[in-house]
Parts: C-alpha cells; sequence; structure tokens
C-alpha cells in the first residue's frame, strides 16, 4: 500500500503541491485557533458548591450546610471523591469527577443533587456553583480605587461631581460620600453594577471575583431611648420599615380606548426616603424614622478586602472559561477594561495588575525563539551535509509544515499550546524520514546519470525518485514505530502525571505522524518537480574530513575491540554513579517574574486587623525600588473560588523589568532576599514566598501550597495537632528544607452564649 502512495505520489506531482498549499492554509487557519498557555493545566473535573451562611458557626455550618451537601452528592454517577471546607459562615464542597466525566453533565447533576436537598439546608443557606472554571483560571486581576484619594493633588470644583474641598465625595447620582466606609463602599458599587457586567460580557470569561470594598447598605442606627418614649421595639421599627418598601401593580384602567397601568411604587431609593418613612402613628401624629434614629451608609459584614500600594482597594479576579484561550481571553479582558474606564465615575480607574498573557506572551516568545534556531540549525546542518540547495529546501520545508499540521491535531485532540507540549518537538526527529529518502534519491539519480551518460529523461526521474522512496520505506517505517513507542508509556499516566506528560508525547507523536505522511508524498513529489538537471553524488567536505580521522579509530576498533568495549562500559558505569546525585523535581521551575507572599497571622485575627496588617506590609514592599506594583488580596472572595479564612492574605508583587533595577540587584534572588529583609521587622506574620502559578499548581496537587506538605488522618484533632508540631520539629532539622510550619487547627476564640431555658421561660 505505502508503494502505491508513494507511486501515485510522485505520478500526482502537482496534485500533491495543491493539496500541500491547503495543508498549509487550513494549518495557519488551526494555529490561531490553538489554546495557548504557560503550562499545562493539571486541574482535575471538579465542581465546587459555595454557601454562605453568615449568622452559623464553624461547627453548624459543618453539620448543618457541609454534611448535608456532601451526603446529597453521594452517588453521582463518575464521582470519584468530595472534601470540603468549614468555616464560620461559609462551607465550600468540592465534587472531584473522573477525567471522562463531562464537565457539563456533572454540573447538571450537581445542580439536581443540591435542588433535591434544598429542604434540609437552613433557611438562609443558599448554595452557589462556582464558575465554570480551573484551577489556573484566574488569568487578569484588576484593581479599582480613586485615583487621586481624598482629593489630594487634584483641583476641586465644589458641587460637580467628584471631590469635594472638605474631603467629600459627591457622586454622579448627588449622593455625598464623608466616610472611609462610605467611599470604601462606592468603589464596590462601581465595580458590582458598572464594571463587572460588562467584563462578564467578554468572551471566554467564566465569571468575575471580588475582593474588597463594601457591600452598600443603608444603616438604620436607633436611638432606644427615643424608640421607648414612643412605645416601639427595634423589631417593630424592623417590620415597618419591610411595610414601606413595597411595590404593587392593579393592572389596567381604561379610558377613551387606551389602557394605562396601575403601579403603586413605594420602594425606597434614597435615605432621604428612609428618614422619611413612616414607622407608627401616636395620637394622630406619625412617626418617622428620623424620629427615633438616623440613617447612614454602611457596608455589610465582609469576610474578605483588597489593597493597592498601601491603600483599600477594591481587587477583582476575572476567571477563565474551561479550555479556553488564556492569552486571547486575557487580551480581550485588558481592552475592555480600557473602554470601560472612559464611562467611569470622576476620579475613579479601574487598572490591570495582573495579566496572564503577560507570562504567556513571554514563553510563547521563549519558545518560538528555540524552535526556530532549532529550525535553522537543522536547516544549515542539511545544507553543509546534502550538498544540494534544492534537497535541503525539500527537507527543510517539511518542518514549517509538519507544525501546521500538529497545530490541527492538537486541536483535535484538545492539547494545548505550552512550554511541555510546544517545548517537546525535536526538529531532528522530525526530518529523519525526509532526509534518508532524499539523500537515497540523490544518490539514484546521480549513479543513473552517470550510468546513462545524459541527463535523465522525466520518466527516468519519476522512475529514479519512486524506486529510492520505496528503498527507504522499510527504515522510516521502522524508525518512526520505534520512536512511537518509546511515547506510549507517557499515555498511561493518570491523575496530575498523565495531564502534565500525555499533552507533551501527543504533541510528539502527532509531529511524527505528520512529517511520516509527508515523507511518502510531499517530498517524493517536491523532488519529481524541482531536482532537475545535472545531480552530483560526492561527499561534502565535512564529510569527507570526519571520514578520514574515523576510518583509522574504527580500524584500531575492529583489530582490537576489547579496550573499547571496557571504556564503554566504564562510561557506562560512571553515569549510573552520576545520575544518584542529580535532582529530582516533577516539573521544571518556570520563572513567572511575579512574585507572591502569603501571610497568615493568628487564627483570631479579624479581617480589619488582617487588612491594617497587610498595609503595613505593602507600604514597606513598595519602596523597593525593583518593585513596580504590589496588591493584595485578604479572606474570601465573594465567589469563594479561593477560600481564605479572615487571617491569611496574598500579596502579589510585580517586579520592574531588569533593565530598571538597582546595580545592587542582579537576580530574582535578590529581589526574594530584600523582601524578606522588609518583612523581618513587621512581626505577626508567617510568610510563605512563592509564584502565581506555582503556588495554585501546588494548592491543586496537594491542597496545600507548600511544595512539600505530610497530612495526618485521624479522629482526634488536639493528638493529631500535637503531633504536626513533632513532625515540624524533625522536617525543620532537614537540610535544604526553608519554612516549615504546622497548620494551625485552633486558636479562633468564640463567645459561646449558653442558655439557661429554665429563666428564659
Amino acid at each position: 500500500m505505502i508503494g502505491r502512495i508513494l507511486s501515485l505520489s510522485v505520478r500526482m506531482r502537482w496534485l500533491v503541491a495543491f493539496l500541500t498549499l491547503v495543508v498549509i492554509g487550513f494549518g495557519l487557519w488551526q494555529i490561531t485557533k490553538l489554546p495557548i498557555d504557560a503550562v499545562p493545566d493539571v486541574t482535575n473535573r471538579q465542581v465546587q458548591i459555595s454557601t454562605f451562611a453568615p449568622t452559623l458557626g464553624p461547627v453548624d455550618i459543618e453539620k448543618q450546610v457541609t454534611f448535608p451537601v456532601e451526603t446529597a452528592l453521594a452517588g453521582i454517577p463518575g464521582l470519584e471523591m468530595t472534601r470540603s471546607i468549614s468555616r464560620n459562615g461559609f462551607s465550600q464542597v468540592t465534587a472531584v469527577f473522573t477525567d471522562r466525566t463531562d464537565i457539563y453533565f456533572a454540573r447538571q447533576q450537581v445542580t439536581e443533587r443540591l435542588a433535591q436537598s434544598r429542604d434540609s439546608l437552613p433557611a438562609n443557606a443558599q448554595p452557589i456553583l462556582a464558575p465554570l472554571s480551573t484551577g489556573l483560571g484566574e488569568i487578569f486581576f484588576y484593581s479599582v480605587a480613586f485615583r487621586h484619594p481624598d482629593g489630594k493633588g487634584l483641583k476641586t470644583v465644589d458641587g460637580k461631581p467628584g471631590w469635594q474641598s472638605d474631603g467629600s465625595y459627591l457622586t454622579p447620582e448627588g449622593e455625598r460620600l464623608t466616610t472611609e466606609l462610605a467611599k470604601a463602599a462606592y468603589l464596590r458599587t462601581v465595580q458590582d453594577w458598572i464594571i463587572r457586567p460588562q467584563m462578564r460580557a467578554v468572551r471566554g470569561v467564566a465569571g468575575v471575583d471580588s475582593n474588597g470594598g463594601y457591600v452598600k447598605q443603608y444603616l438604620i442606627e436607633p436611638n432606644l431611648n427615643a424608640l421607648a418614649s414612643y412605645g416601639l421595639s427595634v423589631t417593630e421599627l424592623a417590620d415597618a420599615m419591610e411595610r414601606a418598601n413595597l411595590s404593587a401593580g392593579s393592572n389596567y384602567v381604561r379610558r377613551a380606548g387606551e389602557s394605562f397601568l396601575v403601579r403603586a411604587d413605594a420602594r425606597l431609593k434614597s435615605i432621604e426616603d428612609i428618614q422619611e418613612a413612616v414607622v407608627a402613628t401616636r395620637n394622630g401624629v406619625p412617626v418617622r424614622v428620623k424620629d427615633v434614629g438616623q440613617v447612614v451608609i454602611g457596608g455589610a459584614v465582609r469576610t474578605g478586602s483588597g489593597s493597592r500600594m498601601g491603600s483599600e482597594a477594591v481587587i477583582s479576579t476575572v476567571l477563565m472559561l474551561v479550555g479556553d484561550n488564556s492569552r486571547i481571553v486575557a487580551t480581550d479582558a485588558a481592552e475592555k477594561l480600557t473602554q470601560i474606564n472612559k464611562a467611569l465615575p470622576p476620579d475613579v480607574f479601574a487598572e490591570p495588575v495582573y495579566n496572564r498573557s503577560k507570562l504567556v506572551n513571554a514563553t510563547i516568545a521563549t519558545v518560538e525563539k528555540n524552535l526556530t534556531e532549532g529550525a535553522l540549525l537543522v536547516i544549515v546542518v542539511l545544507f553543509l551535509l546534502l550538498g544540494n540547495i534544492r534537497a535541503a529546501l525539500i527537507t527543510a520545508a517539511v518542518i514549517p509544515i509538519t507544525m501546521l499540521m500538529t497545530a490541527a491535531g492538537m486541536n483535535g485532540l484538545g492539547v494545548s499550546g505550552n512550554l511541555m507540549s510546544l517545548g517537546a518537538l525535536d526538529f531532528g526527529l522530525i526530518v529523519d524520514g525526509a532526509v534518508i529518502i532524499v539523500e537515497n534519491a540523490l544518490r539514484r539519480l546521480a549513479e543513473r546519470q552517470e550510468h546513462e551518460g545524459r541527463l535523465l529523461t522525466r520518466e527516468e526521474r519519476m522512475e529514479e525518485t519512486t524506486l529510492a522512496a520505496k528503498e527507504m520505506v522499510r527504515p522510516t517505517v521502522y524508525g518512526q514505530l520505534i520512536i512511537f513507542l518509546v511515547f506510549v508509556p507517557l499515555l498511561t499516566f493518570q491523575g496530575v502525571e498523565g495531564k502534565t506528560f500525555a499533552p507533551m508525547a501527543i504533541t510528539l507523536m502527532v509531529a511524527l505522524a505528520s512529517a511520516f505522511v509527508l515523507s511518502l508524498t510531499f517530498v517524493p513529489a517536491m523532488i519529481a518537480i524541482v531536482v532537475k538537471g545535472r545531480v552530483s553524488e560526492t561527499e561534502v567536505k565535512p564529510i569527507r574530513w570526519f571520514k578520514e580521522r574515523y576510518a583509522p579509530v574504527l580500524g584500531r576498533a575492529v583489530a582490537r575491540p576489547m579496550p573499547f568495549i571496557l571504556g564503554g562500559v566504564g562510561v557506562f558505569v560512571a553515569a549510573v554513579l552520576s545520575f544518584g546525585f542529580l535532582g529530582e523535581e516533577f516539573m521544571p521551575q518556570l520563572d513567572e517574574k511575579d512574585i507572591t507572599v502569603t501571610n497568615f497571622r493568628v487564627p483570631s485575627a479579624s479581617i480589619d486587623q488582617s487588612t491594617q496588617m497587610q498595609l503595613q506590609i505593602e507600604n514597606a514592599l513598595k519602596t523597593l525600588p525593583e518593585v513596580a506594583l504590589v496588591f493584595s488580596k485578604n479572606g474570601n472572595a465573594d465567589l469563594g473560588t479561593d477560600p481564605m479564612p479572615p487571617n491569611a492574605s496574598d500579596t502579589y508583587v510585580i517586579p520592574k523589568p531588569e533593565n530598571e533595577w538597582p546595580t545592587e540587584v542582579k537576580s530574582k534572588e535578590d529581589i526574594l532576599r530584600r523582601i524578606e529583609e522588609r518583612m523581618k521587622p513587621l512581626i505577626g506574620n508567617r510568610t510563605e514566598i512563592q509564584q502565581p502559578i506555582q503556588m495554585r499548581f501546588n494548592e491543586l496537587i496537594a491542597g496545600v501550597r507548600a511544595d512539600v506538605a505530610i497530612k495526618l488522618y485521624g479522629d482526634d484533632l488536639d493528638a493529631m495537632s500535637e503531633q504536626a508540631k513533632r513532625i515540624a520539629a524533625v522536617m525543620r532539622t532537614i537540610p535544604g528544607a526553608g519554612d516549615v510550619s504546622a497548620e494551625q487547627t485552633s486558636g479562633a476564640p468564640t463567645f459561646d452564649v449558653q442558655i439557661d431555658r429554665q429563666a428564659a421561660g
């Protein structure tokens, strides 16, 4: 069959050339569709269910929310395991499915099970599914802040929206913000009602999470003495506010042939409306809210906050849809944010603070550089060794065409382009089959010309090209088959290993298969078209030089083989011994340039205290001349995709380009050392320094952010805590161990109100 394909390729060479152009066009289109990322996504098939119940403590959350949700999910087809987190007012259950499970099917099943279990959950608990993203879906962060806090350095015009001379802020709606809480709540309002809806409309965005600010609320601060004087209770005040905030419709009124919709709109729209709301009537005189208290702008109790360069801000995270192109989505998100900025209120601006596309572009630039240099090196070697420019060009053309065909195959098999997949391409292997066919064709054409004593006719050239290709079929097939078999075991990997290394094997095997097809079709056809005129089969100068020096050594090796055999054995033994001194790493370390500093405080630290300590850290780090930007996410965000307790913070340090670093800073290690020096005087923080993607990788693989983790299982939490401290003490003595610590499981104080039912009765 292969022989017929070779003969057909030579006879119908122009058709093969045309089909090759079609393949090139298709490959160029496919390469624009190829998902690009820095590293492969190792996230398993998982669905996260987050439940917020602010009135419940950790124990009640576990009993009333987490356990019922986990129980409801049991038995879903494809479910492998569930794991959960129960914190004060928050529960997160992660359902992990097999890799063969369709993620949309899994989410549908989880939604149905949650609907069935709704009656077993507390009335105020509303489970929500996390966005359809992955652990590495955090591709774009942006901050929402005032450009000139409190109007400093800005010319103010009283009465116009913006900063006022007294330091207050006048919104375009006419609301005056005088307190820091009100200003922070306004930033959050801008994020939730102006920016977030537009950012979610960007193609490929699964969701937008927010940290910081306050969810705006109107608070009534009752005067208890005034309530008592009117004979009112706080409960009656709350009920009155509920009755005062209504909107009702009453169908239509027909008049003069027209229908008029009747609607009574009594919704509260401003502080003034709330102040004028009637609570009760005493002696025919209405008692209004302003008579029994005051109304102020407040914020809901928050579980997380955000900060930027030492000031509070709203930090938002754009989550990418599963399987989308991170570079394209991040770039589109940045462009959308630029458009949104034009319509924001005065002095409010949204600025990108972390953009994954920058890292992806740098990674792809590195891969492109290496691939280009590798391709050029192969082409140069081909020119030098083949001694025929046209033959070398035919062989070199296999490289770009193979890349385009590989891109189409990667799209078809759902493999993304990253360091692991694209970095595995070896052009020497790719052109191997083409080289031997081209070289054999040159040999046969030259010998036939020498035998005939004239230039060959077209039929003779076709015949010799076909025979030359057929002679090389067996070594080509066997060579490609051996390489294929080498990579087949990688396809059997499962879990994290499979997601990491299988794309590399698949990409290389697709490239080899593409090159093999080209060597049987494109290469013979191009030889028949291009290689004309006189063909000389002479050894090039590098080959002659090598043979002159190799022939004497070969003669001695054949005459006295034992010294050479013993030498080979010695080299092998030395290599085995040297291999034992090599370090071991699951994946090569990727320099992301950006740095994350995770800080932990005592478990009892409130979100406000944690935020204040975080602002001190940012003020210390932003003074480093090599640092361009510092921002932080503290505690838990809205969607709970990255649940952290109030005492934990993630600080992102974005360095400047290397050419702007001070002279004393030579490498990233110097930056890390200087960061640690700035952190040392700030007591009360336990610090872990990593990189953004590295941190998420560790968390996805082991459930913790450290490189190495030891997990204990048992029934007695106190006993396990003591044992964990002993293990940590032993781990600190291991050479090379850096920051070693045991997870804190206690220390969060609570006020337990014990009910005396007899007294209450």
